[in-house]
């Protein structure tokens, strides 16, 4: 399994974003400039209003009055230009960083060993790169603007508030820790209930995911109804804890405005009583009471982005547990590299392996197999014998527990796995086929293949010949898990993707299970060709398969029970003599 590091606590969560942001350190330290100019520009109004009231209106200074309307006109001008280039600045960085983010948690869950995705829903993964970076680019964008630029004018309007009066100021900042303590309880709260929020959406999305990829199951037995049921639980769940966040959220916001305006308002009072007792001017108490304005408003504006920043330290805390996550089954820091001319000879010695999953009930016991190069092996065996494992163990998909797997004399798991699965071509008996075109369907099987490359495969493939009959041909859209096509032309495009990659190990899992007869001799013939001087190893269900190969290795509960050519193992009079009875559909 997969291992995680300690669970994050607090903002060490959001703290971790710091590594997202050192590429554009640039551009970061340009938007704060900006800010600090637009909050200077902000925080000089208030000045320019005193004047005006004290030296304009009160002294009938004319002049004067003209020069600070100006002036303040000048400083709206710079608050504006400024305030537009800091917001676009730092919502770029959002989207850039959020962006940045999910594509590297893409690509690390692609990192990931099959064991992975045994113990952890798709839908739980697509929750993370979806709905919770989201949350993340809700603050890293305009949380991140909105939070800077209040905390400077709030740290601004307290400087100013002192330079304009000592003794009022004194008075707001009793007020602070009143506000500052309801935020610090109640934020904790709101944390753990978006996290518990984010964790039920994530369970209603892997609900939906399960539903969607098996939708004519569901439709066959009927179970619409009772599907739906469960989602709405799940969905009401969901709403039902984002309810009570609001909730807290609400009376948070609503505890911070009355305190904050409340306290303002008597203070204001104060300062009216002492310009009627000559005490202060009018253009202060203007200017004091702006500041105050600024003071109030951004305190206000930080207490309801603060629900917001909880909400994206739970997601983040979430995506961090899944970028923590270590893959068991990585190269080795110096691997070694399989021979050219060796690599086709494949080697397993007392194999032991379980599945994780499974840990009590081995999928192969005491497994030893030598295979020499260009040799065609056949594997049989009942269902849950173990030769799928044998194909995902040879590509290292899992780790064995006993035992070791060589190619061309070196142990897999010294080698490089990106060497060892480009030297092996599988053709599962399920399918992968992708939403694009039939061309980047079989490119797939190399990557840098010309068109011409692409349409020689399909044509070696028998498959040529339904691809030209779709209305746009090799660039006919296949639609979600292929969809659109059947099970045998589906099979037939994953027969050109490995043909196209001509790799020296063939890996068949029954290649031709879903053609039809005219189909199959074309493919059959195609892979005789394709197996010339090449290692290959087939899960075999049909006769012909069988017929074709070196040697059969007939399995039964993880361990091989005979070895040997058709007509040695019938005449045994054992499992495979049944098997063939039963299920080669060709034996009479």
């Amino acid at each position: 399994m997969h291992k995680t590091r300690p669970r994050y606590r607090r903002f060490s969560a959001l703290i971790q974003l710091a590594v997202f942001f050192k590429p554009y350190k640039t551009r970061l330290i340009l938007a704060f400039i900006v800010l600090i100019i637009a909050a200077i520009a902000t925080l000089s109004l208030p000045v320019a209003i005193k004047l005006i009231i004290d030296q304009g209106y009160l002294l009938q200074q004319h002049e004067l009055i003209n020069q600070y309307f100006i002036l303040l006109i000048a400083i709206v001008a710079v608050m504006a230009v400024f305030s537009a280039t800091r917001f676009y600045l730092v919502m770029w960085l959002g989207e850039r960083i959020v962006a940045d983010i999910r594509s590297k948690l893409y690509r690390h869950i692609l990192t990931m060993e099959p064991a992975f995705f045994e113990t952890t829903r798709t839908g739980e993964i697509l929750s993370r790169l979806t709905t919770d970076t989201t949350l993340v680019q809700s603050v890293v964008g305009a949380g991140i603007s909105v939070t800077l630029r209040c905390s400077f004018l709030l740290a601004g309007s307290l400087l100013m508030l002192s330079v304009t009066n000592l003794q009022l100021t004194g008075l707001i900042l009793i007020i602070v820790p009143l506000v500052i303590l309801p935020l610090i309880i109640f934020g904790r709260k709101i944390r753990r209930l978006s996290k518990k929020n984010q964790d039920l959406i994530a369970e209603s999305s892997a609900i939906a995911g399960e539903t969607f990829n098996a939708i004519q199951m569901l439709q066959s037995y009927l179970l619409e109804d009772f599907y739906s049921q469960r989602f709405k639980l799940s969905v009401e769940n969901a709403f039902t804890t984002a309810r009570k966040r609001l909730t807290a959220r609400a009376l948070l916001a609503a505890f911070a405005i009355f305190l904050v305006f409340s306290a303002m308002m008597a203070i204001i009072w104060l300062a009216a009583q002492w310009v009627l007792a000559g005490k202060m001017t009018l253009g202060e108490l203007s200017q004091f009471l702006i500041y105050a304005m600024l003071l109030a408003t951004n305190s206000a504006a930080l207490s309801e982005v603060w629900g917001d920043i909880q909400r994206a330290a739970g997601a983040m805390e979430r995506i961090l547990a899944l970028l923590q996550s270590q893959a068991e089954i990585v190269s080795p820091r110096h691997p070694l590299q399989i021979p050219l001319a060796k690599r086709e000879a494949i080697r397993f010695q007392h194999v032991f392996f379980h599945y994780p999953s499974r840990s009590e009930q081995h999928a192969l016991s005491d497994f030893s197999l030598d295979i020499t190069p260009g040799e065609t092996i056949a594997l049989v065996g009942p269902s849950g014998a173990g030769k799928s494992t044998v194909f995902q163990l040879l590509l290292r998909f899992y780790e064995i527990q006993q035992g070791n797997i060589t190619l061309g004399g070196i142990d897999i798991a010294q080698a490089d796995i990106q060497q060892l699965r480009q030297i092996c071509a599988i053709v599962p008996q399920e399918t992968a086929i992708f939403s694009v075109s039939i061309m980047e369907n079989i490119r797939y099987g190399k990557p840098e293949a010309s068109d011409d490359e692409i349409r020689s495969a399909a044509v070696a493939a028998a498959a040529a010949e339904f691809i030209q009959r779709l209305p746009d041909g090799y660039h006919t859209n296949l639609g979600e898990r292929g969809i659109k096509l059947s099970g045998g032309q589906r099979q037939r495009i994953a027969i050109a993707r490995a043909i196209l990659k001509n790799a020296p190990v063939l890996l068949l899992d029954e290649a031709t299970s879903s053609l039809d007869a005219e189909s199959e001799k074309l493919v059959q013939d195609a892979l005789q060709h394709l197996m010339q001087n090449r290692t290959t190893l087939v899960i075999a269900h049909r006769l012909a398969t069988v017929l074709r190969a070196d040697r059969i290795v007939v399995m039964n509960h993880g361990k091989i029970v005979a070895i040997g050519c058709h007509q040695e193992l019938l005449a045994q009079k054992g499992l495979y003599a049944r098997l063939a009875a039963l299920q080669f559909d060709e034996m009479h």
